[in-house]
């Protein structure tokens, strides 16, 4: 029997979940605040010795503490190559701080400086296509000697002379395949696959969160990315285990709301590409601006912007004094409440509204579990539950047709992100966690 202990260490909390990875059974579980301000590894250790004398044998770790991984993308044309780039940083974990398009600027390069971003996503052009354009931003990511590593995921014809531009100028770089290989073909998994090398060669080191190598060594992806892979196994099951299939799952953290979707493309859906850059049937968003502590103040604003708060609602002044109390467990949770599910609300609109406006919603409909998680959801009762995940049911004012007979759980374990972690490793324990470990809710 292998033990593997999973651990997040997330921007508030760092939990943790034993697992046996030869059934997936989870053993036990673990929480505590994550140790920003000392060693991240400080609160990992408080971890390891609440378990106890559990047996632990590998252990397997993600991480969104220090703000998570920052990612600019630079491409060709905005509606086309730089949106590629954007839904490929999505994908991958990261929180997109920037997008930059056409021929960089004096003016542009500075802009990019200022996102102050932990990896460059440097985009443009279709195989064959135009080339120029990517040469030339590479020449002025390499003359501004912008410090974050780059990732070129551009024209092939073209992604050589780039990757010369900036490691010339001894710019951190890593060439893979084109996001955009062809008008309307996207291919996410190569740049998602070198975003996320890099953050562990290079950003998790430069956050500052650990004095010594053993961060490092343990850390396998960033947590977003990781919490997709979980979502997927969900979704697809394993030999002996069975998928849920199509879900939905809203993510509501101390710092942003992550909302992730598989869908199964049917009709014309699966036949036909209506969009340039075509729909990820397996994607994520991140609302930077939506968080239960850090960013609690950004949902107050959200939700003023899309009518769902007045302007003399108080929930303003509660959200304020959050901002400074990251840690902070109210003793009643009437706001607590609200603010998640005000969050939950204007990320789900954000996720499944069309993209543009030639552009259709996201093909939600027909999701058939719908996943909650997070700690407001994990530390109270089924009903605060039930009304934080209600608008994902029922709310029909966002522009996005909502899975109206869908399930409702919670993760309230917290085992998708282990799920994630297992995959690579021990699939069938992975997919039997994943499917056995969540709460259904009753609606």
């Amino acid at each position: 029997m292998t033990r593997v202990l999973c651990v997040d260490f997330g921007s508030t909390f760092t939990k943790a979940a034993l697992i046996d990875a030869d059934d997936g059974t989870l053993v036990a579980t673990g929480s505590t605040a994550t140790t920003l301000r000392s060693d991240v590894l400080d609160g990992y250790r408080a971890l390891r010795a609440g378990l106890g004398r559990e047996r632990v044998d590998e252990v397997l770790a993600c991480s969104s503490a220090g703000g998570g991984l920052r990612l600019a993308v630079v491409g060709y044309e905005r509606e086309v190559t730089a949106e590629a780039g954007h839904r490929v940083g999505l994908s991958a974990g990261a929180r997109v701080v920037h997008v930059a398009s056409g021929a960089l600027s004096a003016d542009d390069v500075a802009a990019v400086r200022a996102a102050r971003p932990d990896v460059v996503l440097l985009v443009g052009g279709t195989d064959g296509g135009n080339a120029e354009v990517l040469r030339h931003n590479a020449r002025r990511l390499g003359i501004a000697r912008v410090p974050a590593p780059v990732v070129v995921a551009g024209n092939a014809a073209a992604a050589d002379h780039a990757v010369h531009e900036l490691a010339s100028r001894g710019r951190r770089v890593v060439v893979t395949g084109n996001v955009l290989p062809r008008i309307g073909v996207l291919e996410p998994a190569p740049a998602r696959a070198a975003i996320r090398d890099v953050f562990l060669k290079h950003v998790i080191g430069g956050k500052g969160l650990s004095r010594g190598p053993e961060l490092r060594r343990m850390v396998r992806a960033a947590t977003p990315d990781v919490v997709l892979a979980g979502v997927e196994v969900l979704a697809d099951g394993a030999a002996g285990t069975p998928g849920a299939g199509d879900v939905l799952v809203v993510d509501v953290g101390g710092a942003t709301t992550d909302v992730y979707s598989v869908v199964t493309p049917a009709g014309e859906d699966a036949l036909l590409r209506k969009e340039v850059v075509a729909t990820l049937w397996r994607a994520r968003t991140v609302e930077g601006d939506l968080g239960m502590r850090w960013n609690a103040p950004g949902v107050v604003a959200a939700a003023r912007a899309e009518r769902l708060l007045g302007a003399a609602d108080d929930l303003g002044s509660y959200a304020a004094s959050l901002a400074d109390r990251p840690g902070h467990l109210p003793d009643v949770p009437d706001g607590d409440v609200r603010l998640a599910r005000l969050a939950v609300t204007v990320a789900a609109r954000r996720h499944g509204r069309a993209a543009g406006p030639t552009s259709a919603p996201r093909p939600l409909r027909d999701v058939g579990l719908v996943v909650g998680s997070g700690g407001v959801l994990r530390h109270h009762g089924q009903e605060v539950r039930r009304e934080v995940l209600a608008p994902l049911v029922s709310d029909h004012a966002g522009g996005w047709r909502v899975p109206e007979r869908a399930r409702l759980a919670v993760d309230d374990r917290y085992v998708l992100f282990a799920a994630g972690l297992l995959r690579e490793h021990a699939l069938a324990a992975a997919a039997r966690l994943a499917g056995e470990g969540l709460r259904e809710v009753p609606r």
